[in-house]
């Protein structure tokens, strides 16, 4: 037998030290799981897990990242025709998610007691991020904007979630699916109203040394040598999101990169979320329905590569691509549609 290669001999680690933790995981929770123990399993000494996760909360989003990747949905037989067709679908696909009652809390993609007070906040912004991704493909048969619309139906979904964890057996699955139907009823008064952007463009023509990063919602590499918008966003302002979708020119590409200065945890905890959520929306809606909007996790070298050598949780900035170059750069609040607005951006 072959020797195997450094990076395959890492490889096997990481993966029996995710197989012994999904083990543990399952029989005691996050709360009750011991690092010492998931050693024992994958027959391993305890540095040996730590030198690949920094620690039992970035090992359980891990072990959580690797379900959600393995899940695959089959593409819909037919595009939906109305929202609420659509709602009914989406809902359909997220409760059947999850699991009878008595299954383990990794099935439920539980996160009790996981995140600290800076993860819940992540999580806030994430829930808009996943609102607006889910309000597309809404948008895609039914004119207006669908973001209030998509943060009901997750409200509704995710409560059913909770009740999955906290109170098995509880509720009616079909009701909850005709709920979510009846929801695209509702008169939100939805509209979307710009603020002027605060940021400045700067004209530039520029190279770019574009770091390969993966769509999280359309599962292949990010392309930036397409016109459009770049737009990164560190985790408290991923809301600004729509920002970057509503300013660019119809057709343009939007990337939308997500700077976690931790990959393994924070980055684990958007990988988890976006990837969750599109395994659902691709049992509803058409690939191309996202043709325009990519998403993906930047960590620190990424970014760097973008020229934004240390973002924050706050930062928000955005490159316009022509041409595979980079043609305007903007940071600060609004930089995307700053970016979108410029005359050496638009090719005039």
């Amino acid at each position: 037998m072959a020797r195997l290669t450094r990076i395959e001999q890492q490889e096997r680690t990481r993966n029996s030290i995710l197989a012994a933790a999904r083990e543990e995981f399952a029989e005691h929770g996050y709360a009750g799981a011991k690092v010492d123990r998931i050693a024992e399993r994958a027959d391993l000494t305890r540095g040996a897990v730590y030198s690949n996760f920094p620690g039992k909360r970035a090992l359980y989003l891990a072990v959580l990242v690797a379900m959600t990747e393995r899940a695959s949905a089959a593409g819909p037989a037919w595009a939906p025709a109305t929202a609420e067709d659509a709602l009914i679908r989406f809902a359909r696909a997220w409760l059947d998610r999850l699991p009878p009652a008595g299954a383990d809390r990794l099935r439920l993609r539980s996160l009790a007691g996981v995140l600290d007070a800076r993860g819940r906040d992540v999580l806030a912004q994430l829930a808009r991020l996943e609102a607006l991704l889910l309000a597309v493909g809404l948008e895609s048969c039914a004119p207006g904007r669908r973001v209030r619309l998509a943060e009901l139906a997750l409200t509704l979904l995710c409560g059913a979630g909770q009740l999955a964890e906290q109170a098995p057996g509880f509720g009616s699955a079909a009701d909850r699916v005709r709920a979510c139907g009846h929801l695209a009823a509702l008169d939100l008064g939805d509209a979307w109203v710009p603020r002027p952007p605060a940021a400045t463009a700067e004209a530039v023509h520029e190279p770019l040394a574009a770091p390969a990063l993966r769509d999280l919602v359309g599962g292949g590499p990010v392309d930036f040598g397409a016109d459009g918008l770049v737009a990164v966003f560190g985790v408290g302002r991923l809301a600004a999101a729509e920002d970057a979708l509503r300013a660019a020119a119809p057709g343009e590409t939007v990337t939308v990169l997500v700077a976690v200065p931790d990959p393994a945890e924070t980055g684990s905890l958007v990988r988890l979320r976006v990837g969750d959520l599109t395994s659902c929306l691709r049992a509803v809606f058409p690939a191309g329905t996202w043709r325009r909007l990519r998403v993906a996790v930047a960590d620190p070298a990424a970014t760097a590569a973008l020229g934004l050598p240390d973002p924050a949780d706050g930062t928000e900035a955005a490159l316009r691509m022509r041409g595979g170059m980079v043609a305007v750069r903007a940071s600060g609040p609004g930089a995307a549609r700053a970016a979108a607005r410029s005359r050496r951006g638009a090719g005039a």
